[in-house]
């Protein structure tokens, strides 16, 4: 049995769908915090079952019969490590095989703000006497290009990334590597340092944006904190700006860029092309 938490969320619900093209879906566990929300889910024959990572009793019966457990870290920043060690502790109780998460690229060295808790988390679980692997995820192109339509309005592409590399790739391809470590028969790494094959700077991003709407859209790279204040400025509450704006700098600095190809090789696929992130955006 393939638990998968946090399954109605953008990348949980790609990973259920990786799954079932190889998994019978009687095999899968959606845990979920609201069952309500997994309605699709469970039609596709999908198991749907409540769990909280506020309430470790919900975790026990979630897991009941789990054989593999993919914990999807938690999107509260700042309250992150004791929810995944409920989830953690959980899983020992459960005695699952295997425990898999998605931390985040280079965890125990990285410069980026958010690391600290996928630290704290990866130490839980390598503390629990679980067999272990750990997905440790570069950056979703998804989160710049989400931004594409806004550049696009006010004719420039802002960022605090200066010429830093960002070896990206798509929440579907993280999905992907996520569903070939749970459903393959053989052994599993313990680390896994995932990103996109080809890295691209801000600027090529926004010339490439440029070419496909034919609009002049030119990258303009500030200050770390103007840029923060900018993102203040458009609605952001401030600990997202924080975030974004610091996990701007760190890039700047190296911290999501990576050439190792280990995600296309898991997955058996190249990642997806700037290019055609840019276009899917569009």
């Amino acid at each position: 049995m393939i638990i998968v938490t946090g399954a109605t969320g953008q990348l949980g619900r790609l990973v259920i769908a990786s799954l079932l093209k190889t998994t019978p879906p009687a095999q899968i566990v959606a845990a979920v915090r609201d069952v309500a929300k997994a309605a699709d889910l469970a039609a596709q024959g999908v198991q749907v079952r409540h769990a909280d990572y506020n309430d470790p009793a919900s975790l026990d019966s979630a897991f009941a019969g789990a054989t593999k457990v993919l914990l999807i870290s938690s999107s509260e920043v700042g309250r992150r490590v004791p929810q995944h060690r409920a989830v953690v502790d959980a899983a020992a109780r459960a005695k699952v095989g295997l425990f898999a998460y998605t931390s985040v690229l280079r965890a125990d060295s990285s410069q980026l703000g958010l690391a600290g808790e996928h630290r704290e988390t990866e130490a839980l679980i390598r503390a629990s006497g679980l067999a272990y692997s750990l997905l440790r995820n570069g950056w979703y192109v998804e989160n710049y290009t989400a931004g594409l339509g806004g550049a696009l309005a006010h004719g420039a592409l802002a960022g605090a990334a200066g010429e830093g590399r960002i070896a990206a790739a798509a929440r579907a391809d993280y999905a992907d590597a996520a569903a070939a470590v749970l459903s393959g028969a053989g052994p599993v790494e313990q680390v896994y340092e995932l990103a996109g094959d080809t890295a691209f700077t801000l600027a090529e991003l926004a010339a490439e944006l440029s070419r496909q709407s034919g609009k002049q859209v030119p990258f303009h790279n500030l200050p770390q904190h103007e840029y923060r204040e900018m993102l203040i400025g458009v609605g952001l509450p401030a600990p997202v700006a924080d975030l974004i704006a610091d996990s701007d700098a760190a890039a700047a600095k190296g911290a999501l860029d990576d050439s190792g190809r280990a995600l296309s090789k898991l997955i058996g696929r190249p990642t997806i092309t700037l290019a055609d992130a840019v276009k899917a955006a569009l």
